[in-house]
């Protein structure tokens, strides 16, 4: 029997049923009390860092990290759980997200006892942010074609290049970024490539602002000018940075993110559809379908992260499906809108609407583009080499 491309669901998770409802108690809570208004696509766009310490203190940040280290030893299918919940009522989750999605599990797998006792616990109590040092101008999904070039010397290495769409790098205190630290060689071009924890604040780095269509400051320029990182800060091992980032994309790609960026869109249209202020079309059932479909999707790639399997095709296709339904849901109620709604919940849906098209272009591009992961899936199938 072949390989299936997406590992089946494993038993109901209906005994975490209790979580999500405190989950649930505790951000109507916090809307209610004005802490924070529902938004669209808030993983990137929201960073509040008292929202973010206020989660750390329900135990919220840093689930699955370990409790020796600061976190709470839950699993991922609790972490998924959670943050399904706060990524379907918009809340201003950005300025853990990376650390909490990314850093945490990257440090714990690749990183030296010194690297998790610096590093996690600030994770888990919300204290430290992290970016995602990856992308650059002539390499955004092609990674193994990245200019930086990471330098030896006495006591470390320097850095020097450009990293370009690292969303939250001027509130971020730190990232992991990958640079070539031997010469290309085109016949191996993923050798060479090594991963270091770089802090945003040291000598020799300048952030620059990019700013969206709508004038938003979400992205940054990253320039390294012989940016000295210690051996100590070093991630995994020399050479490796190709298999460790790959590892990394594996949970970047396939939470519930990349499929709810425009939930709290969808829903606003449900409420407003049952009260006779939008029109009904079978149209928003289908994507109300294609959702629970990539829930079930996402679900089983937490599975699979949670028994410390592999998952890059699996979390490749959930990324591809989830992003083209949230460009989906925007440009069909766009249509279906037609006439503003009037009122203050018209106006309240106006503003998501306006956010969902806003950040529309950006949803198949952040993480992979659909072109590159559509080569990974292909590559998993066995239809190319």
């Amino acid at each position: 029997m072949k390989n299936r491309l997406v590992p089946p669901v494993g038993p109901d998770i209906a005994e975490l049923a209790d979580l999500r409802r405190r989950v649930r108690t505790f951000v109507r809570a916090q809307i209610d009390a004005g802490a924070f208004v529902p938004g669209v696509d808030t993983w990137l766009t929201r960073w509040d860092r008292s929202f973010t310490k206020a989660l750390a203190a329900e135990g919220w940040v840093g689930m699955t990290i370990p409790e020796e280290y600061g976190g709470h030893g839950r699993s991922f299918l609790e972490r998924f759980v959670v943050t399904e919940e706060l990524l379907a009522v918009g809340a201003p989750v950005a300025a853990h997200w990376v650390a909490d999605r990314q850093a945490g599990p990257s440090l714990l797998k690749f990183g030296t006892e010194e690297q998790k006792q610096r590093f996690l616990p600030g994770i888990a109590a919300g204290d430290i942010s992290w970016a995602i040092g990856m992308s650059e101008s002539e390499s955004g999904s092609d990674l193994a074609s990245v200019r930086t070039k990471a330098v030896r010397v006495e006591g470390g290495w320097t850095l020097t290049g450009t990293k370009l769409w690292t969303s939250g790098a001027h509130r971020a205190d730190a990232f992991f970024a990958l640079a070539r630290s031997a010469p290309l060689d085109p016949a191996h071009r993923h050798d060479g490539l090594s991963q270091f924890i770089v802090l945003l604040d040291s000598p020799g780095i300048t952030i620059r602002p990019i700013y969206t269509l709508a004038g938003e400051h979400h992205f940054n320029e990253v320039i390294f000018d012989d940016v000295f990182v210690p051996d100590a800060l070093v991630l995994g091992t020399i050479g490796s940075g190709w298999t460790q980032v790959t590892s990394e994309l594996g949970f970047e790609r396939s939470g519930p993110e990349r499929f709810l960026s425009t939930f709290p869109l969808l829903a606003a249209s449900l409420d407003l559809i049952a009260g006779g202020e939008l029109p009904r079309t079978p149209a928003v059932g289908r994507l109300v379908g294609r959702l629970v479909g990539l829930h079930q999707m996402s679900l089983s790639v937490a599975e699979v992260l949670s028994r410390g399997g592999n998952a890059d095709v699996a979390a490749a296709v959930v990324k591809v499906l989830g992003t083209q339904l949230e460009g989906d849901i925007s440009e069909l109620l766009d249509e279906l809108c037609g006439e503003p709604v009037p009122g203050e919940r018209g106006e309240r849906y106006g503003e998501l609407l306006r956010a969902g098209i806003m950040q529309r272009p950006g949803f198949t591009l952040r993480g992979g583009t659909t072109e590159i992961l559509r080569g990974v899936i292909a590559r998993g199938l066995g239809m190319r080499s």
